[in-house]
């Protein structure tokens, strides 16, 4: 049930959303309602509530308590807890540790096994391969970018528009663009996907699944973290993107074989000088 409120909060109206994020905020907490107070604590109506309810597929307000009482139970990884005014550092830590953590279960549960060996198999094949990604997205984009560099693929990155559409127009078939961006409403980045659809460059996208970007690529990566980043900085969302990150390198190595393996611990070796050696850790006896 609670996966299901998350999947469909978009296509809610604007009072039953209101009633989903109430719950969707503290589902613990909101088996216990009566349904007068959780119209209230959503100021919405009782019957916007029951309304709410049977587009969610239950009975009733009994109904649905019955089912969300089911997934928690079932242990499903939602339960994000808001940080408050009031919460002491201790608090807050463990709020922010527990919510990274449900959002990396949660991406874990609904990840896309055959786009992600789809996404894998495109890279393998690539002629080129670009990173793009603007605002907060773009340390994920340029984290990727580090780690596929010490590939023999030529990798580029670019978090600059105009750069952006530049590289977008002059890409060609064969070229992989991976866009990185968790809401997948960015119109100028959509716009650059557009822009790449024209050049006959696959397209992976590592955002919201059904998003206006997502609709714009070949392969989409959802992270499904229910992170609100119009009000808020990203902050679980962008830990589950760099994972999903980490499992294309990942994949990418497995299937280049172990040529390609024997050729990175050669890179790993030849880095070793440019740091001081690790110290000898103190006698613990």
């Amino acid at each position: 049930m609670l996966d299901q409120i998350r999947e469909q909060l978009d296509q809610l109206s604007k009072s039953e959303r209101k009633v989903a994020q109430i719950i969707l905020a503290d589902p613990e907490s909101s088996i216990h309602h009566s349904i007068a107070h959780l119209a209230k604590l959503a100021e919405v109506s009782e019957p916007t509530v029951n309304r709410f309810c049977r587009t969610m597929g239950a009975r009733g307000y009994p109904d649905f308590k019955l089912q969300v009482a089911k997934s928690l139970a079932k242990g499903t990884p939602f339960v994000h807890r808001h940080v408050d005014q009031e919460d002491t550092t201790a608090a807050f830590s463990s709020k922010i540790f527990e919510s990274t953590i449900s959002s990396l279960r949660l991406t874990q549960q609904h990840i896309d096994i055959s786009a992600v060996e789809a996404s894998i198999d495109t890279l393998e094949q690539a002629e080129k391969i670009i990173f793009m990604g603007l605002g907060a997205s773009a340390s994920v984009a340029h984290d990727a970018h580090n780690k596929f560099l010490r590939f023999d693929t030529p990798v580029l990155f670019s978090d600059d528009i105009l750069m952006q559409r530049m590289l977008a127009i002059n890409a060609k078939a064969g070229d992989v663009l991976i866009l990185v961006s968790h809401t997948g409403r960015t119109k100028a980045l959509i716009e650059v996907a557009e822009l790449a659809q024209r050049s006959g460059a696959t397209l992976i996208g590592v955002t919201a699944a059904q998003s206006p970007l997502a609709m714009e690529c070949q392969l989409v990566l959802s992270t499904q973290v229910p992170e609100d980043t119009d009000v808020y900085m990203p902050m679980a969302s962008r830990i589950a993107q760099l994972v999903l990150i980490d499992v294309l390198v990942t994949g990418f190595t497995l299937k280049k074989g172990p040529a390609l393996q024997e050729k990175l611990r050669l890179i790993k070796a030849t880095l070793r000088d440019s740091r001081y050696e690790k110290a000898d850790q103190p006698d613990s006896r």
